[in-house]
């Protein structure tokens, strides 16, 4: 655990609340330092204040989360003593961080968290370790997300539960495709941008993947066809707000403007289905793949159709 805060007391009453409960903490008071300590000791969780004396504590965040030492799934948490509001809130989570917290602290629920925080970070370095997780994205890679949907299938079919699985891939805004021209660094970009949108996207029980260059999948467990529907649409809402919120033209380096292209495939009885999880996850990437080499245009309703909105990288 590693915390970020040259404020004395309210560094010394997190370390009151977490070292009862068997976190061992590292202490920086600067930026610099705690971009130092991240790469050298690789923490598991960091909490940092808002305000830090040489730098803002958001870019800070960014900063960490950008690193190759931290990677995206060590929890960062950022603290504030100011009631703030909504927009410093977003900024927070649009720099990476995983809570926003408010000073002064809820112990019982900060430790909560940090538990429930800590445990998602085991199991995905365990993931990734084994080979399972894509690591430009931090999703699982097609072998993982294969793996997924075994385990969700099956306990989709215990409970006799719905279930979806919802494809999404991007396209440039002229229409044509990110294919084997396009280069490794723009791919790259446009990768990361629709997968950490994904991420927010969903729910902590779906699994999100990368199945290719460009093309990610989502599998929704408990999702009805009309669940289905309305994550497609929340996937559609959150392009359009990526896409209102970029302050600046994008440049062809980065990906310029992209359409996002969604399909699904779901059952409202995984049980009764006659094809299993990983077919289905076959069944809604083969038909996304159709969509994008017809260009159907139909609405998002059902398997084999989809539907598109732009995106700024």
């Amino acid at each position: 655990m590693l915390i970020a805060n040259d404020q004395e007391w309210s560094a010394r009453s997190l370390e009151t609340i977490l070292g009862p409960h068997g976190y061992a903490v590292l202490r920086s008071y600067t930026a610099r330092q705690t971009i130092d300590l991240a790469r050298r000791v690789r923490p598991d969780v960091v909490i940092l204040d808002v305000r830090m004396p040489d730098g803002d504590g958001l870019e800070l965040a960014r900063q960490l989360r950008a690193a190759d030492s931290l990677g995206s799934t060590t929890p960062i948490l950022i603290t504030s003593s100011d009631p703030g509001h909504r927009g410093q809130q977003v900024a927070a989570y649009a720099a990476g961080a995983w809570d926003y917290i408010l000073l002064p602290l809820d112990g019982e629920v900060l430790i909560h968290k940090l538990d429930t925080f800590a445990a998602a970070k085991r199991e995905a370095d365990s993931v990734r370790d084994e080979g399972l997780l894509d690591t430009a994205t931090g999703l699982y890679n097609a072998k993982g997300l294969a793996r997924r949907a075994q385990e969700i299938g099956a306990e989709a079919s215990r409970r006799r539960d719905p279930l979806a699985c919802v494809a999404v891939i991007p396209t440039p805004e002229d229409g044509s495709a990110f294919d084997e021209t396009t280069s490794d660094d723009v791919v790259k970009r446009v990768a990361a941008r629709v997968g950490e949108l994904l991420r927010r996207t969903g729910r902590v029980s779906d699994a999100v993947g990368r199945l290719g260059r460009t093309e990610f999948a989502i599998i929704a467990p408990a999702t009805e066809p009309a669940g289905a529907h309305r994550l497609a649409e929340r996937v559609r809402a959150a392009v359009d707000a990526e896409r209102i919120a970029a302050s600046a033209e994008p440049t062809e380096a980065s990906g310029g403007h992209i359409r996002v292209r969604v399909g699904y495939y779901a059952v409202p009885d995984f049980a009764e289905s006659t094809v299993d999880a990983v077919e289905m996850l076959v069944r809604a990437t083969s038909a996304l793949r159709q969509s994008v080499t017809t260009g159907v245009r139909a609405p998002i309703q059902a398997f084999g159709t989809a539907q598109e909105s732009v995106v700024g990288l």
